[in-house]
């Protein structure tokens, strides 16, 4: 006679064959005796590599040496929190999901959802930027210089460009993600790390030789707080400090974690914040304070920077290497969040068509959409009085959104530690709550500072009128903030693929253990 009582089987530990060969691999790693695949050295070579652009540094070399103040500031409160915060919800959440795993455990998935979102949208919103001095890297591959300038200032050009590269890497990204892994690498290589370490020892022998410099040396390393817009354009250098937290996925791989992991991050803040410094100071030998163009002032650096050694063709070679380097940062970074989406699309958060992927298991609709989403954004250049006034926007917006997702995840660690107090966690912030709370609080009050200054119109560059463009932060923000809770609104149990690997949240879990009281370890409900 059938009964409707859970059939109970006991758990065996499974023979390792080719079909459960992996799954028994990140067993070993993850349970019985932990295997170290990273040291701490290479780890914060892979943090340094994450952070380290070029492109923002004209925008810092207008504050002269207050840029080091600006930098220092965004270490401290921005950086470190965001590493120490990352790492402890890493290791002790380590399954897929990232940050919608880590504050759907605290908020459960509508908060999470949103999180995802907003670090995927802000990327998404900072490909125009990044795109606008692609375009305007290689208008500086030709001569003279005069037409580099006009070409690099026409709306025309730098939509087609921008436009055209965007639609030609998503496309090279249907590929799969080794070969952009492969683009990205070489592209790091001879478009960020060369260039870089040539404009800092370039920057120093201009100096050493005798030339005159424009920046001031002597000048002040604390800033005028009496001048709120003159703080707009040192906002966006909390971006640059942006993606920390995808790297901590990887703490539970150092050896020692709760040793290695705080000493990685310490060597790579220490490098991040000299590079910074030094390359802004290159920047800032040949270029005039009140001549800096957010867009091209790297490029005018690098071009009198070797003319002044009687080599003024090197800096069309550099130009032609930062806009290689572009495309290599943008390919990895067109498929990576939106892996992330999709893991989370499957899990029953967006709809069967999003899910969908090619062979080389690319979220091609994803993709496409992405796309739409950034030829629209073109539509600013329309209504904005320069290419740089929506290079500025554009930026402003992409930090806003992104803070959006760090001020939730400050909030979901802290609430963590006390709803899973026993919840194990390789990695652990030091000095108990208290330590938690002074890592969060330093954390939510850097984050809230850059929201707030902002929503500011810069006084260095013109942006048209100043209601319009706040106007356009406002309602952007708004818009991009209310689409995960409308989307979450109308998702629905069936949109879960059949093939989701998505593991459960922890609450989940001890649900279904109240649920079913006789389930242990070794003993569970079939």
């Amino acid at each position: 006679m059938a009964t409707n009582k859970p059939r109970v089987a006991v758990a065996t530990p499974a023979r390792p064959t080719r079909d459960n060969a992996p799954a028994t691999l990140a067993a070993v790693l993850r349970g019985g005796k932990k295997v170290a695949v990273i040291s701490m050295i290479a780890f914060a070579v892979m943090n340094i590599t994450t952070i380290v652009s070029l492109r923002g540094l004209p925008a810092m070399a207008e504050y002269g040496m207050t840029s080091i103040f600006y930098y220092i500031f965004a270490a401290l409160m921005f950086l470190v929190p965001v590493s120490l915060v990352a790492a402890e919800l890493a290791a002790a959440f380590p399954n897929q999901g990232g940050v919608f795993r880590w504050v759907g455990e605290a908020f459960g998935p509508r908060w999470g959802f949103a999180a995802i979102y907003y670090q995927w949208q802000a990327i998404v919103i900072w490909f125009p930027t990044v795109l606008i001095f692609a375009a305007a890297a290689l208008a500086y591959i030709w001569w003279p210089l005069s037409f580099d300038q006009a070409v690099a200032n026409n709306k025309l050009y730098t939509i087609v460009v921008l436009l055209a590269v965007y639609w030609a890497v998503t496309l090279f990204t249907f590929r799969g993600i080794k070969a952009s892994a492969q683009l990205s690498y070489l592209g790091g290589l001879f478009g960020t790390i060369i260039p870089g370490a040539i404009l800092i020892v370039i920057g120093i022998a201009y100096a050493v030789a005798g030339h005159h410099v424009q920046i001031n040396l002597h000048g002040s390393v604390i800033p005028d707080f009496s001048h709120v817009q003159n703080m707009v354009l040192a906002a966006s250098v909390f971006l640059y400090f942006a993606g920390m937290e995808m790297q901590a996925v990887h703490v539970k791989e150092l050896k020692n974690p709760s040793r290695d992991y705080p000493l990685s991050v310490l060597i790579a803040t220490v490098v991040v914040v000299i590079l910074f410094i030094a390359g802004t100071v290159a920047v800032g030998t040949v270029v005039k304070p009140d001549a800096i163009d957010l867009n091209q002032s790297l490029l005018v650096a690098y071009r009198q920077l070797w003319a002044a050694f009687g080599l003024p063709w090197l800096g069309n070679v550099m130009a032609a290497m930062l806009a290689f380097g572009v495309l290599g940062q943008v390919s990895v970074i067109v498929a990576g969040p939106s892996a992330g989406i999709l893991a989370v699309g499957k899990a029953g958060y967006l709809p069967h068509l999003l899910q969908k992927t090619n062979r080389n298991g690319i979220p091609t609709t994803i993709l496409i959409i992405q796309g739409l989403f950034v030829t629209a954004l073109c539509a600013a250049f329309t209504v904005l009085p320069s290419v740089q006034s929506a290079y500025q926007i554009l930026s402003q917006m992409a930090t806003i959104i992104y803070l959006l997702m760090y001020l939730i995840m400050y909030v979901a660690a802290i609430r963590l530690r006390y709803i899973q107090p026993d919840k194990p966690r390789p990695f652990k912030i030091p000095g108990g709550m208290a330590g938690m709370w002074i890592v969060g609080l330093i954390g939510l009050a850097g984050a809230l500072i850059a929201t707030f200054v902002s929503f500011v119109p810069p006084s260095q560059i013109s942006t048209g009128s100043p209601v319009t463009y706040i106007a356009i932060l406002l309602v952007g923000t708004a818009a991009f903030a209310a689409v995960p809770f409308v989307v979450f609104q109308f998702h629905k149990p069936a949109w879960k693929a059949v093939d989701s690997d998505f593991e459960p949240f922890e609450w989940e879990l001890d649900a279904r253990k109240k649920a079913y009281p006789i389930a242990t370890t070794h003993i569970g409900v079939v």
